[in-house]
């Protein structure tokens, strides 16, 4: 029986390894495109059912190329930060928003692409949403900033593609992730980042008291429901938070993390920036109600599996 053959762009990034990883676990071939320096610095398991592409999201000879034979495509890829994207709108309008936009034009020329499924920020997209409950997927987006607006801008061009061209979507608003193979250097994802500096005895940055609440969500958690996703029927043409439910403020993460790597945070603490948003918890009933298994990993074992991995690392760099 021939094995259904997915795209994952953004392969070798944090989440998209993991999800690598998932994919092959339940069967699938996998054509990981990515930007590849070296074929030894891949993230994820290499297996005989994983084809190494190497290309460029923004480069329309190579997505069409990687685009060939192929039934589902995961798009992870995103060539900013929340910060970066501060910095520089139009970098996010020139190249997320617009490289999308061609790669959903290909998968529509290519004629055979079952679904397109998305990995959209559950973090950005709902601004500043004041409740006490979790925010649930019917809320009306409005974002702060230009990641969530460029965020919510694609979601909107794959319900356009969908409409016109009947080409298939899933979207995911990922909360916050956090686990192994972060990268410090995007300055993205606060536990690792605060992870590593109380490890190295370094100082970490504060914006605000600490009260600042967010949704934390254990990656291979993302992963796995996410590859779990992939032929599920209920989720074709929907958008779904994939958070853990709960949320937890920049302090409780401090604490966890001072008890499972056993020393006190040196902290120093900045006036917030306008475009941080207070409070985002989502609301997941809508993924729990269409997932056979939703099994997510508790804060506090999530923490101390990363802290492992780091140590781990460091030992390897002396």
């Amino acid at each position: 029986m021939k094995k259904i053959k997915v795209l994952v762009i953004g392969a070798n990034g944090f989440l998209g390894s993991h999800l690598v990883d998932s994919l092959i676990h339940r069967g699938y071939q996998v054509r990981a495109f990515d930007r590849y320096k070296d074929i030894k610095d891949v993230n994820f398991d290499l297996s005989d059912e994983i084809e190494v592409f190497s290309g460029d999201f923004l480069n329309q000879t190579d997505i069409k190329t990687a685009l060939q034979d192929v039934e589902y495509v995961y798009h992870l890829v995103s060539t900013t930060t929340p910060a970066s994207a501060d910095a520089d709108p139009l970098i996010d309008i020139d190249t997320n928003i617009r490289g999308t936009v061609e790669l959903l034009q290909r998968c529509v020329a290519q004629g055979d692409i079952r679904r397109v499924l998305y990995s959209s920020s559950g973090g950005t997209v709902y601004g500043d949403f004041v409740s006490d409950t979790p925010i649930p997927e019917a809320t009306a987006t409005n974002p702060v900033s230009p990641y969530g607006i460029g965020k919510v801008a694609i979601e909107n061009y794959l319900s356009y593609f969908n409409r016109k061209y009947q080409l298939d979507y899933t979207i995911f608003r990922i909360a916050n992730p956090y686990g192994e193979r972060q990268p410090l250097l995007r300055k993205q994802g606060v536990i690792p980042i605060f992870a590593d500096l109380i490890l190295k005895g370094k100082p970490i940055t504060v914006y605000g008291d600490g009260s600042m609440v967010r949704d934390y969500i254990y990656v291979k958690d993302v992963a796995e429901i996410m590859a779990d996703a992939l032929q599920n029927e209920a989720l074709k043409n929907e958008t779904i938070n994939l958070g853990s439910g709960t949320g937890e403020s920049i302090n409780q993460i401090i604490t966890e993390l001072e008890k499972t790597i056993g020393q006190t945070a040196i902290i120093e603490y900045k006036e917030k920036p306008s475009t941080f948003v207070q409070s985002v918890v989502l609301d997941t009933q809508k993924l729990i109600g269409n997932m056979k298994r939703v099994q997510l990993t508790p804060l506090d074992k999530g923490i101390s599996q990363l802290v492992t991995y780091m140590r781990q690392a460091m030992k390897q760099v002396k």
